[in-house]
């Protein structure tokens, strides 16, 4: 990916403040940001997120001299946690069927729960439905995207990251990106329904 966002390429006898805190420095800065990076690592990669968060706390140290701008400190961890995940995905081979994308473009869960009616005595039917999940259930949904979507759409809707700075950890154009989150919110959609359908969540609440 070449330099990262608050990195630089110092020479081995240049003098920099990262040097100069040595492994107490990153040991700051992991204890703080530990929390974060492991939540992001569960919605990108699952049981896994421990482990990827590991490759990411090794490869930030050895790279911590590199960091001039401290304040620059967590989002270059974080891009080096994204990379890590991504290189978990890749090992593991998955990929993405262009016949389910095909169907997910055409699919509309604002029109789905219309026409369904899971919850016919409902006077909010498509509030009603998103409260069937809980955390683990939109976890649950995330992991079952195809990593080229799951990752722009966590770090997008769930980190906050604006869409360029998406392309550029993701290293693709920024049209490209637009695209792919798109359509990854065309396959979330119409995978929290087949989720819903599969775990009885489009049933009538009993005390209706």
């Amino acid at each position: 990916m070449g330099v990262l966002p608050g990195q630089r390429v110092v020479c081995a006898d240049e003098p920099t403040a990262a040097v100069a805190s040595g492994g107490s420095g990153f040991h700051a800065l992991a204890e703080r940001e530990l929390p974060r990076l492991y939540r992001l690592a569960r919605r990108l990669v699952g049981d896994d997120a421990e482990d990827a968060v590991q490759d990411a706390l090794l490869k930030g140290y050895r790279a911590y001299a590199s960091l001039d701008d401290e304040v620059a400190a967590p989002a270059w961890l974080t891009a080096i946690l994204v990379n890590c995940c991504r290189d978990r995905g890749r090992a593991k081979g998955r990929r993405v069927e262009e016949t389910e994308l095909e169907d997910a473009d055409e699919f509309s869960l604002y029109r789905k729960i219309a026409a369904e009616d899971p919850f016919p005595y409902s006077d909010s039917l498509h509030l009603d439905f998103l409260h069937q999940f809980g955390r683990e259930d939109v976890r649950a949904v995330l992991a079952e995207l195809p990593e080229l979507y799951r990752l722009p759409l966590v770090l997008c809707y769930c980190e906050g990251y604006q869409v360029k700075e998406i392309a550029y950890l993701l290293e693709a154009p920024l049209g490209t990106m637009l695209a792919r989150l798109h359509r990854g919110r065309k396959l979330f959609e119409r995978t929290l329904w087949d989720y819903a359908e599969r775990h009885g969540l489009l049933k009538e609440n009993a005390r209706r």
